[in-house]
């Protein structure tokens, strides 16, 4: 973080300046200390002269982390009642509240000196594939910030805010939602240069209340952006292309058709999906084109790469950093189509850090689309979780596309994904080829005799359903 005084940091916040704290260098703190480590919510990760904020959680509170955070070498806790400790503390009313406006305060400071630009995205799929292209394309042209692993809530993503300095020539914001008003929320503390909004599924939609609140939450980050910005939309989503109508900002598109109203789109050509990757033509909005080996696994993921790549070429980065970017990337993010295995030709794609049956659909498509004649192909499938009344429906629909893809054995984890094997022993088609079992252990067990050299299985679900360990053990069975 920038350096403040604890003065500042209070004012920031709304909350007391309590003094109460340690002498350092050879002097007590005074309002006017500088601070300038870093901000954390998780005590283990303190260092000295960091900020620890003790926020409370659903199943535990922070305050009771905060001697810990001290022992680390705390500089300043933040916290919602006074502690017996002997560190700096500021005392405010909301600890999620005071975190997010001290991002606010820090990246007002920091885009006054005029070099910072700010990208913000969001989407039901795709963000943090496309924060990652992003951040491994920017880097190469000045210092960049983006979100740790999925930091892109309340508490996330204004923590991947306060890590911004004087410096910083690029954040990039994941910003997602589980309601309206949340995405409004972050853009309050980070207004985007440029806003991406990559995709509308159905992710989430049971916590939103239903797919048109998922619309309204993810047109939040072009709401407000003004006409000297830029809203980055897939024009191949006909709900993402509907928000150009509700933005001031200049549109970029990007897709693989054409753009509702005839301007140039930032396209992907020539698509072919391998087990070693994907490679396509990219063809920026300026006319120029390259090829590009792109090692990331799942054409699906195209789509991101174009979305950062029409981003990119807002910036101004010239096409060949951008194509060397994209082809120096190996894996999207961890448990995100990460190829794993290799004995006897066995390959594992752990894909289950999180799933929606958007994400779900072209994982299955890409496990048909990279099958070499004669490979078997196994989907081991767990539940998707937050669909709300479309749970049923949508676990069915799985379960019939597992049968139409051909893929050849589906193994199920888990009686909240029932409705997936059930589609699949009703489909005529089949016979014998699904299997449902209890746990990730049932499953483990069930594939170490099942597995076949030259097998290809894909792991994939909600992350609730912990199958991304189960991936993790495959993967190392089959090393």
């Amino acid at each position: 973080m920038i350096a403040l005084t604890l003065s500042e940091i209070a004012t920031a916040v709304g909350g007391t300046l309590r003094l109460d704290g340690p002498e350092t260098g050879g002097g007590r703190l005074t309002a006017e200390s500088l601070v300038d480590g870093a901000v954390h919510t998780d005590s283990r990760d303190v260092k000295p002269g960091d900020i620890f904020v003790a926020k409370p959680g659903e199943f535990t509170d922070g305050h009771l982390y905060a001697p810990v955070a001290a022992d680390q070498g705390a500089a300043l806790l933040i916290v919602e009642r006074e502690l017996d400790l002997p560190v700096a503390q500021i005392v405010v009313a909301d600890a999620v509240t005071a975190l997010g406006d001290l991002a606010t305060d820090v990246i007002a400071r920091v885009r006054s000196l005029g070099r910072l630009k700010i990208v913000g995205v969001t989407g039901s799929n795709g963000k943090t594939t496309t924060k990652n292209l992003l951040r491994g394309i920017l880097e190469r042209v000045g210092p960049t910030v983006a979100a740790r692993a999925s930091f892109n809530n309340e508490v996330g993503a204004p923590l991947t805010m306060l890590e911004v300095t004087e410096d910083t020539r690029f954040l990039v914001a994941e910003m997602g939602a589980s309601a309206v008003g949340e995405i409004a929320r972050l853009v309050r503390m980070a207004k985007p240069d440029i806003g991406i909004v990559l995709k509308v599924g159905l992710a989430h939609a049971g916590e939103f209340g239903g797919i048109e609140a998922t619309v309204r939450a993810k047109t939040e980050m072009v709401t407000d952006l003004e006409a000297t910005d830029v809203a980055v939309l897939n024009a191949d989503d006909p709900r993402v292309a509907g928000m150009a109508a509700a933005t001031a900002a200049r549109i970029v598109w990007f897709g693989q058709g054409d753009a509702p109203d005839g301007a140039p789109v930032v396209r992907g050509t020539d698509v072919r999906s391998t087990a070693r990757g994907t490679t396509f033509s990219l063809h920026l909005a300026s006319g120029e084109s390259r090829p590009v080996t792109f090692r990331v696994l799942g054409e699906h993921h195209v789509m991101n790469a174009l979305a950062a790549a029409a981003t990119a070429e807002q910036l101004g980065v010239p096409i060949d950093d951008i194509v060397s970017a994209l082809q120096a990337v190996r894996v999207a993010e961890r448990w995100r189509m990460e190829v794993m295995g290799g004995r006897d030709d066995i390959t594992v794609i752990n894909d289950a850090y999180n799933a929606s049956p958007d994400s779900m659909t072209a994982a299955l498509k890409t496990l048909a689309q990279i099958r070499e004649p004669g490979q078997r192909t196994i989907a081991v499938l767990g539940e998707m979780s937050e669909l709300g009344e479309l749970s049923g429906e949508e676990h069915d629909r799985i379960g019939l596309l597992v049968v139409r893809l051909n893929i050849s054995q589906l193994v199920v984890v888990g009686q909240g994904a029932r409705r997936m094997y059930i589609s699949a022993i009703r489909e005529g088609s089949w016979d014998g080829e699904a299997t449902i079992v209890d746990t990730p252990d049932d499953a483990l067990e069930l594939l170490q005799s099942a597995v076949k050299p030259g097998d290809t299985l894909l792991v994939k679900s909600s992350n609730s359903a912990g199958l991304r360990f189960l991936g993790d053990r495959l993967g190392e069975l089959f090393s």
